[in-house]
């Protein structure tokens, strides 16, 4: 006899089949659905700000201002946390024509002016100024005590009054994202993205950490000595619908959302398992290692040292990303990767840093559409799930602990008590 659990893969799922000696544990979120509409939790976040007033009250008449928000790879909500803002601002006395809006790319790729548009809508895109940051035009304004240069975009430093917008989900480095991120490394030179992101292999810079996160304390360091006068983050579902909004100060409204996020999609652990059964969540989470990649994260939280992670992703396009196949391919051991991101951050390469800090602590067993990878540091390729759990079930024994995660790339295991502590 055994226990049968369907792991999605890309259109399909494949069936994993546990002995029933296995002591089983099925990770899976109960977040609800919101009972608002997404307008309405916007202006109820706006009138409700945390640890500020108003952001109409913030502001004064004649003062300039920039309002950073994510690009289109962020599964923010821009169009509905946009409009409300420039509201606020030009009820508080600025024109918009002293007012710009900053695509905060951090080292991504310009939007087009089509992409700019559609980003923030047809009607904000002609009553504002709307660009790109360009991390090449960019103002010192200071140094962080992790010896991290704060190189800010020169819009950015120049506006009298700055706003952040964003998506708060779990990060697999700074703990959360939102808050303070627009700004850094959103509007940030290249040194400063690379020396703030190389802190990612110091201990406490993981998903879900925010007390002695090194990542989280060197960026909110360096926003504070330019300033960042308010937020308006947003949580959203798998779908991207919003279902709650946070205003206000940018650390204090940034922990409250982290808060609603983690009650609403955390699911809390008690133990650590020998084997960790992990889909990304089939497509088009798994359309290649470079996205799917989330997935296996959330699984290293559960996986004890010296366990494995069986991790399913169908991956019809590979790699996804050149970069980040190079550092997989030319990588001999987790260490090196880990070695060469501390000394240069590398977008691209950090994707591969990830993997190998799992690897640092387990063995990591793909089961995709690449089938047995060649020099891919150490990743061991698999064509079928039932040949990978074998392999698994002889590296930790027959009657292993096994954590299942259908839906790996939202779901965020935390041990008891992480979520309380935020």
């Amino acid at each position: 006899m055994s226990r049968t659990f369907d792991l999605p893969f890309g259109q399909r799922a494949l069936r994993l089949s546990l002995p029933e000696t296995a002591e089983v544990d099925v990770l899976v979120t109960s977040a609800a659905e919101a009972e608002e509409d997404e307008a309405g939790i916007v202006s109820r976040a706006l009138q409700n700000p945390v640890g500020s007033p108003p952001l109409g009250e913030v502001v004064n008449q004649g003062q300039t201002a920039v309002v950073a928000t994510s690009d289109n790879t962020r599964p923010c909500p821009t169009p509905q946390l946009l409009p409300p803002i420039l509201g606020e601002l030009k009820a508080g006395g600025i024109s918009p024509d002293d007012t710009k809006v900053v695509v905060a790319l951090g080292l991504h790729r310009p939007l087009s002016s089509k992409e700019l548009r559609e980003l923030v809508g047809p009607e904000v895109y002609g009553s504002v100024e709307v660009i790109n940051h360009n991390p090449a035009n960019v103002v010192r304004v200071g140094w962080t005590r992790a010896g991290t240069p704060v190189d800010l975009f020169r819009p950015v430093v120049d506006a009298d009054v700055r706003v952040g917008l964003g998506n708060i989900e779990f990060h697999y480095f700074a703990g959360y994202s939102g808050g303070g991120k627009s700004i850094l490394p959103g509007c940030a030179g290249e040194q400063t993205v690379s020396a703030n992101h190389a802190l990612m292999v110091e201990p406490g810079a993981q998903v879900g950490v925010l007390e002695n996160n090194p990542v989280r304390a060197d960026l909110e360091e360096g926003v504070a000595q330019v300033g960042l006068e308010f937020i308006l983050n947003a949580v959203v579902d798998r779908n991207h619908r919003l279902v709650a909004a946070v205003a206000g100060d940018a650390t204090r409204a940034h922990r409250q959302g982290c808060r609603i996020l983690a009650r609403r999609d955390a699911v809390k652990i008690d133990r650590k398992t020998d084997i960790v059964a992990v889909s990304s969540g089939g497509a088009p989470f798994d359309l290649n290692l470079y996205q799917a990649q989330k997935a296996l994260e959330n699984a290293g939280a559960v996986v004890r040292d010296g366990g494995v992670v069986i991790w399913v992703a169908e991956c019809p396009e590979g790699y996804g990303n050149s970069t980040f196949e190079r550092w997989m391919r030319q990588a001999e051991t987790p260490e090196q990767v880990m070695d060469r991101i501390a000394r240069r951050f590398i977008l691209g390469g950090h994707k591969a840093a990830a993997i190998a800090s799992v690897q640092l602590r387990a063995e990591v067993y793909l089961v995709s559409a690449m089938g047995v990878l060649q020099d891919a540091c150490g990743v061991v390729g698999f064509s079928d799930l039932d040949t990978a759990l074998q392999a698994a079930m002889e590296k930790v024994g027959v009657n292993p602990s096994v954590a299942v995660l259908p839906h790996g790339s939202s779901t965020f295991p935390i041990p008891d008590g992480v979520a309380e502590a935020l």
